[in-house]
C-alpha cells in the first residue's frame, strides 16, 4: 500500500514538473507593427491612435448582427437550431 502511494506520488510530481505550458505551441517571429504608434500608442500605457477612429453607422447590419447575438447567447446548444 505504501509502496503505491509512493509511486503515484512520483508518477504525478514527474508528470508536472514536465509540463511546460505552451513552451513549443508559439511561433518567433518579428513584429513588422514595432513602434507604430498607429497600433500600439505612444507608450504601454497608452491606446492606440486607431482607437479614436469614427465609423459611420451602417443600420443595414443591424439586423445581422441581432440575428448572431440571437445565435450566441440564446440558450441552445447548437448553432445550426433555426427560430
Amino acid at each position: 500500500m505504501k509502496f503505491y502511494k509512493i509511486v503515484a506520488f512520483v508518477a504525478g510530481l514527474a508528470l508536472l514538473s514536465s509540463c511546460e505550458y505552451q513552451k513549443y505551441n508559439r511561433i518567433e517571429q518579428k513584429d513588422l507593427n514595432v513602434g507604430n504608434e498607429v497600433v500600439y500608442g505612444v507608450s504601454p500605457d497608452s491606446l492606440p491612435r486607431q482607437m479614436s477612429y469614427k465609423y459611420d453607422a451602417k443600420p443595414e447590419l443591424e439586423t445581422r448582427v441581432n440575428d448572431i447575438r440571437a445565435k450566441l447567447y440564446s440558450g441552445t446548444t447548437s448553432a445550426l437550431v433555426k427560430q
